[in-house]
């Protein structure tokens, strides 16, 4: 079947054409395509030659010996459009994956709708939407960008877990540079517009980037090998305890306040090593999320990231760690979330962008969650952000604090202001600075700790750093079979998104 692929036009664009992209990606010869003689004929468009395979080639094979159902658009026929048959095609391949339990890999290089089809073009997006949603939460829907994604056919990988983009390969836009100019009169070019930067830095659309496609499909196998093939065969029986000899992890946080560190050096620490697959890097650094395996249990780890904002949580931060808790939730995927948050940024333009509504999401996320949820605070838990990092009050199953982490309404500084504003009036400015240094000691001393959170039960213990490792394991163990008490028959809740 060779013969009927166009590889060498495809590799003139400096791309993988569509079946060598498949096979990069699965095991050695494990493709098994289906649907190869589905296709439109030329004579319906006025075209002097048919469409073969309809410009998408379908099937199945195995990565890392776990079943995958995959579609790959082919540019070098008709630009890849979609069409009804080309639509049915990739609908079905998401139907077959949902009735197998499997993930579903979708590699994205199309122009867009076919437009000498109209309506039918369209219907063929709204088979494929119904099932993208269909399987959401169900089987992991994996998208690839190897080209161009553009109209419509974007909100198929927005509706999918995680999306792949390749450097100056991948592009998605709504509408492209030509409607932008024609619109608006100004000028960009795709990557300005759709490109990967765009979508890894601004819009957070992209969950990975990477530099070649090669690369890319070594990342999409880690992350086959790492994540359930569905939301019901997910056991984690095959985990033993094994320590991590290290004495330094205590060091990593400094004991000033206001000291920033990096909270990769806690991941790398905690989880298996150089297993730690982050998602989203480049977009609301404040806040860092990913994938590893712990004692060779996949686990989801949210964290606040102080070296960037001060880890502080704002509308991107909220959405990006929202999310993520979610696809852990439907996957039973254990969440682990290590907490150094000064609280919800304060901001105009934060509050014109509608942080309340964001920051609702991560809160919803946590609450509805009921997979295992281990929670430790390293150094401060301030404000509504202590509430929304996975606290007990949202169901953590345990809540743990290293010695001389802080829990507070809010920092010393900012509550002397408000507690005494009116005596600080009055004072001169020598006298203010020996007064308020006066109170804030005293006000740290008394409210910022965690005694009074431990002695209410809202943290479990206080442990030390070389601890932690071995009391997360003992926690996963025995957290493994957990069930929801708490329910109410409802269709679905209301997130506010």
């Amino acid at each position: 079947m060779q013969g009927k692929y166009d590889i060498e036009k495809q590799h003139k664009m400096h791309k993988l054409h569509a079946i060598e992209r498949i096979k990069y990606l699965l095991d050695d010869n494990s493709f098994h395509e289906y649907g190869s003689n589905i296709g439109s004929y030329g004579e319906e468009y006025e075209c002097e030659k048919s469409f073969p395979y309809d410009g998408v080639i379908t099937g199945y094979g195995y990565i890392h010996r776990k079943l995958v159902f995959i579609y790959s658009q082919d540019f070098t026929v008709c630009g890849g459009t979609v069409g009804k048959a080309h639509g049915r095609k990739i609908a079905i391949t998401i139907k077959k994956a949902i009735e197998n339990k499997c993930p579903v890999i979708g590699i994205c290089d199309s122009g867009g709708a076919r437009i000498q089809e109209g309506v039918n073009a369209l219907a063929g997006y709204g088979d494929i939407f119904f099932y993208n949603t269909l399987a959401s939460g169900y089987i992991p829907q994996i998208s690839i960008i190897a080209g161009t994604c553009a109209g419509g056919a974007v909100y198929s990988p927005a509706i999918t877990d995680f999306i792949f983009m390749i450097k100056n390969v991948g592009y998605m836009f709504v509408t492209g540079p030509k409607v932008i100019q024609d619109v608006t009169g100004k000028i960009c070019s795709m990557n300005e517009l759709g490109g990967s930067s765009i979508h890894a830095e601004y819009s957070g659309v992209a969950h990975f980037i990477s530099e070649t496609e090669k690369e890319c499909f070594n990342e999409v196998r880690k992350l086959i090998k790492m994540i359930p093939s569905s939301n019901i065969l997910n056991k984690n029986e095959n985990f033993k305890f094994s320590q991590k000899y290290f004495s330094q992890i205590g060091t990593f946080v400094p004991k000033e306040q206001r000291k920033v560190y990096d909270i990769h050096r806690i991941i790398d620490e905690l989880l298996d090593k150089n297993t730690f697959m982050e998602i989203q890097k480049k977009f609301a650094g404040n806040i860092v999320i990913g994938l590893g395996t712990f004692c060779g249990m996949t686990v989801g780890i949210v964290a606040n990231q102080p070296k960037v904002l001060g880890g502080v949580l704002d509308s991107d931060a909220s959405d990006k760690a929202a999310r993520f808790v979610r696809y852990c939730d439907s996957f039973n995927i254990p969440i682990i979330t290590l907490v150094d948050v000064p609280g919800f940024v304060p901001s105009i333009e934060q509050e014109k962008s509608g942080i309340i509504r964001h920051g609702a999401k991560l809160l919803y996320a946590y609450a509805e969650s009921t997979v295992p949820k281990i929670t430790l605070i390293l150094r401060k838990a301030f404000g509504g952000a202590y509430i929304a990092m996975g606290s007990k009050h949202l169901g953590a199953d345990a809540v743990y604090a290293w010695p001389n982490a802080q829990i507070s309404v809010m920092g010393a500084e900012g509550a002397i202001d408000i507690l005494y504003g009116k005596i600080l009036l009055d004072m001169g400015e020598k006298e203010k600075e020996i007064f308020k240094e006066k109170m804030e000691k005293k006000y740290s001393q008394k409210y910022m700790n965690s005694l009074t959170a431990e002695k209410e039960g809202y943290i479990d213990e206080i442990i030390l750093p070389e601890e932690t490792r071995e009391k997360f394991y003992q926690d996963l163990v025995a957290f493994t079979n957990k069930e929801p008490v708490i329910q109410v028959t409802k269709k679905h809740g209301n997130i506010p998104l």
